[in-house]
């Protein structure tokens, strides 16, 4: 019974791995819908797709308050101008205490990336000459079309306080007066838009009529976003990456990976026999999830030390599989079923694996949390391997091998066991009741050893 369930069981999985393979690899269409491959749905970043990366410092002289929470809000901002533009796989991260480092693959003109964030300016509101609000008062600035008037427009959102100053600002009294929004770029004040107050404005939601065309309001919102940083940033380096050599990395990288692993598969066949080929199954379903997850976990991108990463936790997956087996061999040698030794080298090669792979969790969380832009896109693909890697060794790669054993728990040469010396005249049919037995006289002889040893002991002390 447990044999043919383990069949059916090995089927289930078997045929769950090729529907992931494909999946993985093969774009499918289902009439109007198309479903994108796991791999070609990874975010590359930008050393392999190629693109545009900035950093930008925060100018000197400025205050320090609260400096954490105001980078925060300007890389907030600095992230939704470029998603606002289109560059949806832009990212914006912090670079130590005062940096930001933007980096935004898969661009065809790099100029553009620099005229949109090349100059952060600085922002306000006048009125007669006296500042109303400043840009960190303005949350959003968003190019519209008002459907009543038939015109666009851009429509504003603005924080609590904000919303108070601009409401005595618009009061009654000021009405079709000139609130003036000044920019301010490399010290020098430009007027980029003049509207006219016309109606108290009490919920600080204001909105700029009068827009030539969408284009022009869009413009204006970018202007205005660019004006909304909380710290006022100078470009310190800038570069560009050919997706030319991106490809080309990406493309060694890939071969590098698939000649690694048909090596690891023929070792652990030769070394290790059928349990060297469950490894090697359990891989091929490892690389499965692992593309899943890179597809599917919102901010990976995909870059060469990322690669590094992935292969790393790849090499201490199999190295996992080998710790196990070589218990399982070791028991086996000492007198153990195949059965028997199948239970217990998993049991005993746990806490090592275990152990072995939370120092690895830990020093990639720490690489995670304080590392930036490469060393941050190594450090996530390194902890998601290294987590699946375990999952893979400890649950996955176990109910095989069970499974198999359901099968076939008799030929030592099928899974490349021998006996030790004192065993070689047993054979392989050493029953899983015999070995219990003797592993229960072992264990009295043992207690009576250890009841002997302190007896002597007490004796001696006396």
């Amino acid at each position: 019974m447990k044999k043919k369930s383990s069949i059916i069981k090995l089927s289930i999985i078997g045929l769950a791995t090729v529907i992931g393979l494909v999946l993985s690899f093969v774009p499918i269409s289902f009439g109007l819908t198309k479903f994108t491959s796991f791999a070609r749905a990874v975010k590359l970043g930008l050393d392999l797709k190629g693109g545009v990366y900035a950093v930008y410092e925060m100018d000197e002289g400025q205050s320090t308050a609260n400096l954490s929470s105001r980078m925060d809000g300007t890389r907030t901002r600095l992230q939704d101008l470029l998603v606002d533009k289109g560059y949806t796989e832009a990212t914006v991260v912090k670079d130590g205490t005062q940096r930001l480092r933007v980096e935004v693959p898969d661009v065809d003109e790099p100029g553009k990336i620099f005229d949109i964030i090349g100059k952060p300016a600085e922002l306000r509101f006048e009125l007669e000459g006296n500042t109303v609000i400043t840009g960190k008062n303005v949350l959003s600035a968003v190019a519209d079309y008002d459907t009543q008037q038939g015109e666009y427009v851009v429509s504003l959102s603005l924080d609590s306080d904000g919303t108070v100053k601009f409401r005595d600002a618009t009061k009654a009294e000021n009405k079709d007066k000139q609130i003036s929004i000044i920019i301010t770029v490399d010290g020098e004040d430009s007027t980029i838009s003049s509207p006219k107050i016309n109606d108290q404005i009490v919920n600080g939601k204001a909105v700029i009529t009068g827009m030539e065309s969408r284009e022009a309001a869009q413009n204006l919102a970018d202007q205005i976003t660019s004006g909304q940083f909380d710290v006022k940033l100078s470009l310190l380096e800038s570069s560009t990456v050919s997706p030319t050599l991106g490809a080309r990395a990406l493309m060694l990288s890939i071969i590098a990976g698939i000649v690694g692993l048909a090596l690891v598969i023929v070792f652990m066949c030769l070394v290790y026999k059928m349990f060297g080929a469950v490894a090697s199954f359990s891989l091929v379903i490892y690389t499965v999830l692992m593309l899943f997850f890179l597809a599917v976990i919102p901010g990976v991108q995909l870059t060469l030390p990322g690669i590094a990463g992935i292969l790393l936790s790849i090499g201490m997956a199999v190295d996992a599989n080998v710790i196990i087996y070589e218990r399982i061999k070791e028991e086996y040698r000492g007198g153990r079923s195949i059965l028997a030794s199948y239970y217990a080298g998993f049991k005993k090669a746990f806490w090592s694996i275990f152990d072995s792979n939370i120092t690895t969790v830990i020093a990639g969380a720490v690489l995670y949390f304080f590392g930036s832009g490469s060393v941050k896109g190594f450090a996530i693909t390194l902890l998601i391997g290294i987590v699946l890697s375990m999952f893979m060794a400890l649950v996955v790669t176990r109910s095989i091998i069970k499974y198999v054993l359901h099968i076939n728990s008799s030929s030592e040469k099928l899974y490349g066991l021998k006996r030790g010396k004192d065993f070689e005249n047993l054979g392989a049919d050493v029953t899983d009741a015999s070995i219990a037995e003797a592993d229960a006289a072992q264990k009295r002889n043992k207690d009576g050893k250890k009841d002997g040893a302190a007896g002597g002991l007490a004796n001696e002390t006396v």
